[in-house]
């Protein structure tokens, strides 16, 4: 992951180095977070989620369910917990519509099916206090030996693997559900996923609005029996990848548009390969074969060509977005004088 080279400590939790900003750093009151959870079906679990945020001060927790068919909603607004139905469908569309009514400059998010535990919540909150925007609890760090089925694990890995190449930063569990994050950085970003790709399309936005991120240790436990999970790992899986490589548009143009025209140039190569051949071996001649494969080749050229361009203009919007913020904290820094 990368990270500012200046102001640097590095924190140790089994093994594994955390490292987090040494800027400007303030306490943060349970009052000026919210506990965010979205919910569909998890009645078997989510008083004991929200009891287990009471006991450490978190008590403005907010669950925002999809329309649950069992006692999901009575569970949580039993416990005290405020209760939103939402409008749409999907765990993106949840947490879209959550926010719009959070007026706390800090949010804790977290799946309410019991699998992470309440007593990470200062941890995940500190990186917050010392200048970071975005954090990411890292399931993999402390995972209980069944909290993951092995092709969910392969999955996840191959997705981090994936986002690391394409997005080009490392975030070591970037489908984890436990998430702290400024009410501010996330107005920045522009998020249209309704399902579970909400994660994915986070990661991506952080890394293409230079939201600081960064990434702690936290505990996952396994579902309770009596729970159901409602994610599919093929299915939703194969989402999440075609959503990695779709984001690549507008954060990594010269990787989506790169490797189109890559595939552009190969294609047309190996039907010219083919043509070559049979004219050269049997003295046959393929004139449409032939044609398709230049017009292949030419748009393979030409969608690279694009992809150069496309990325030099993603790379001067950024220094100007960057140059913008400067001068905007600069100008606030003023003021305060």
């Amino acid at each position: 992951m990368e990270n500012d080279g200046s102001r640097v400590e590095s924190l140790e939790r089994g093994g594994e180095v955390l490292t987090m900003s040494e800027s400007r750093t303030r306490e943060i009151s349970p009052e000026e977070v919210c506990v965010l959870i979205p919910t569909l079906d998890e009645a078997a679990t989510i008083g004991d989620v929200i009891d287990g945020f009471y006991e450490h001060g978190y008590t403005n927790v907010v669950v925002v369910d999809g329309d649950s068919s069992d006692d999901t909603r009575e569970i949580a607004s039993d416990r005290g917990a405020q209760v939103f139905v939402q409008s749409g469908d999907g765990k993106g569309q949840a947490v879209r519509e959550a926010l719009e009514y959070i007026d706390v400059p800090y949010v804790l998010m977290l799946d309410g099916d019991g699998t992470y535990d309440p007593a990470d919540a200062e941890r995940m909150l500190e990186p917050l206090s010392r200048g970071y925007e975005h954090v990411i609890g890292n399931r993999f760090a402390d995972m209980d030996d069944d909290a993951m089925r092995a092709l969910n694990g392969f999955g996840n890995r191959l997705i981090n693997r994936s986002f690391r190449f394409i997005h080009g930063a490392d975030y070591d569990d970037i489908l984890s559900g436990y998430r702290a994050f400024t009410t501010e950085s996330f107005e920045r970003l522009s998020l249209d996923s309704d399902g579970f790709t909400i994660e994915t399309e986070l990661a991506v936005e952080c890394v293409k609005h230079g939201v600081d991120t960064t990434v702690v240790p936290v505990s996952y436990s396994a579902r309770p029996e009596e729970s159901e999970t409602n994610l599919h790992p093929i299915t939703d899986g194969g989402t999440i990848i075609l959503a990695l490589y779709s984001l690549a548009k507008t954060n990594n143009p010269l990787f989506y548009f790169g490797s189109l025209g890559v595939s552009g140039i190969a294609a047309g190569g190996l039907l010219g390969a083919y043509v070559l051949w049979r004219w050269v071996q049997y003295g046959v001649g393929h004139e449409i074969l032939a044609l398709a494969s230049a017009a292949a080749i030419l748009l393979g050229v030409q969608l690279l060509m694009f992809g150069v361009l496309s990325d030099m203009l993603v790379t001067l919007h950024r220094e100007q977005r960057r140059r913008l913020e400067q001068i905007t904290r600069e100008a606030r820094e003023r003021d305060e004088k």
